[in-house]
């Protein structure tokens, strides 16, 4: 069920109703901005390879750095904003985003652009792992508080298929600098928004968490584990030595960290949270889905790219229909789906969708038509996009705890961003394994196709696991009391 007044009301909650919904419209805007920035580099990769001299392998450094420090330190910037006052660290992290973009399009080197990266990474962490909770906040009634998960999911979501339209037009049109300029006039519009829009929230204070020691584990472990993903596992294999020890120190610092937030007299990450069903399996379900899903979107892209002859900016109108389809369901339909029948049905519903895609593209054959092989695939992805995302956004933060909650939304981010690099590097090894496997028994296209759709395949048994933990693990959410027929009421009374 959806958070409640009880639950989760604070000061920000007490605002009126039109500026809650401007403060929501620049909370989305920052997590937009975060959003477009992943797959606006990837269109523009080649481009900056050319002008600064990268080598292939030195290239993906330029996307590593970035989603080593993000994916290392959304947990720790969520309880930073539960001690310091999410607006705080929303704020502070719009700021270092913003100037690190501005280093990021004045780079005339690789190492300056791979270390702006990093520090974007920083900012982007900073600035999205507090916005779920603030949310929550903001809407403790549940019609409005789903709605406004509705708005948030759908730029999570879908805004990265609009990154791939945006880094087509910007690098085509202008120069790949302007796709880091751009961030500017954003971000210092977003930073003046919110503080003038977000009522401040004091936070419980740097002493009532303070765990030093945990911090440093927790995000050692993310950054080691995330790097291990983007870096040996993709290009060694996960047989690899550097990738087996690596794996073994992640491991070690993750070990650690448990132990250490048992025995902390002020964990920065209470174990008990992870006592409620609800967010514990919300959680494993976010990482699969953003497994599949995302590696999904980077092989597609490659699929149309390599196989269709797709340019940079075809691939981003290609994708436009997800986003459309995402976007409707996400604002105008979600919030309805979940006081109708509650947050579990629609996710259910919207993740079976996405494995019916994933499912149909691995029948995209060498030469295959847009409308016949390709726009479907798109249209069930949108679909089941919208109607699950903003339901398990909803039950991620349904039985947080006030002071808990800007460290649930840093979770949910965390296992979305490692589930996602996870994703991308197993599915991405098992496609050039496979192409690779049958490159001397078929032509070039073709073998390129069966990888694709060896990883198509997989990503769809991904998701169909999480559909398999909706299924047994989340608790069947009640409906809201005037959706609820008597015999209904008698079921739930009666269990």
């Amino acid at each position: 069920m959806y958070a409640t007044t009880d639950t989760l009301a604070t000061a920000p909650a007490a605002q009126g109703g039109r500026s809650r919904w401007l403060a929501l419209y620049t909370l989305c805007a920052g997590m937009l901005m975060i959003v477009l920035d992943v797959t606006v580099v990837n269109v523009a990769l080649p481009a900056i390879q050319d002008d600064l001299g990268f080598t292939s392998s030195s290239l993906a450094w330029v996307v590593n750095a970035y989603l080593i420090a993000f994916g290392g330190l959304l947990l720790l910037a969520g309880r930073l904003g539960d001690l310091l006052g999410r607006r705080n660290v929303f704020v502070a992290g719009l700021v270092v985003f913003t100037a690190a973009s501005v280093l990021c399009g004045l780079a005339g080197s690789q190492e300056v652009l791979v270390i702006a990266r990093f520090v974007q990474g920083v900012g982007g962490a900073l600035t999205s792992a507090v916005i779920l909770g603030m949310i929550v906040t903001l809407f403790p009634e549940p019609r409005e508080q789903a709605k406004a998960i509705g708005m948030y999911a759908f730029v999570a979501s879908a805004g990265g298929s609009i990154g791939l339209l945006a880094g087509g037009v910007l690098t085509q049109a202008i120069s790949w600098h302007w796709i880091f300029f751009v961030n500017l006039p954003i971000g210092v519009l977003t930073v003046v928004l919110a503080v003038k829009l977000i009522e401040k929230d004091k936070g419980l204070g740097i002493g009532k968490g303070t765990d030093v020691p945990g911090a440093v584990l927790i995000t050692a472990a993310l950054m080691v584990g995330v790097f291990t993903i983007v870096k040996p596992a993709a290009e060694l294999g996960w047989t690899a030595p550097r990738t087996l020890v690596l794996t073994a120190v992640t491991l070690v610092l993750l070990a650690g960290f448990i132990v250490r937030e048992a025995t902390a007299a002020n964990p920065l990450v209470p174990l008990r949270i992870f006592r409620s069903r609800t967010l514990t399996g919300a959680n494993l379900i976010q990482a699969l889905s953003a497994s599949g899903m995302f590696g999904i979107f980077f092989l597609g892209s490659l699929y149309l790219q390599r196989v269709l002859g797709y340019d940079a900016l075809e691939i981003g109108l290609a994708f436009l229909p997800t986003t459309v389809v995402m976007g409707l369901l996400s604002v105008k339909y979600s919030e309805k789906l979940v006081m109708r029948f509650g947050p579990r049905r629609p996710l259910i519903v919207g993740l079976s969708l996405i494995v019916v895609g994933l499912a149909l593209f691995t029948q995209a054959p060498v030469g295959g038509s847009y409308v016949v092989h390709v726009l479907p695939v798109l249209l069930l992805l949108g679909l089941g996009g919208g109607i699950c995302f903003p339901a398990l956004m909803g039950l991620s933060m349904s039985d947080v705890k006030p002071e808990d909650a800007g460290l649930a939304s840093g979770l949910i981010g965390t296992m979305g961003e490692v589930g996602a690099a996870l994703g991308l590097a197993v599915l991405a090894t098992l496609s050039a394994t496979r192409t690779a496997s049958v490159a001397d028994t078929k032509p070039a296209l073709d073998a390129l196709t069966d990888g694709y759709h060896l990883s198509f395949a997989i990503a769809a048994l991904i998701v169909a696991a999480a559909v398999a933990i909706a299924v047994t693990v989340m608790r069947p959410a009640k409906q809201p009391a005037d959706t609820v027929s008597e015999d209904e009421e008698l079921v739930c009374e009666a269990a």
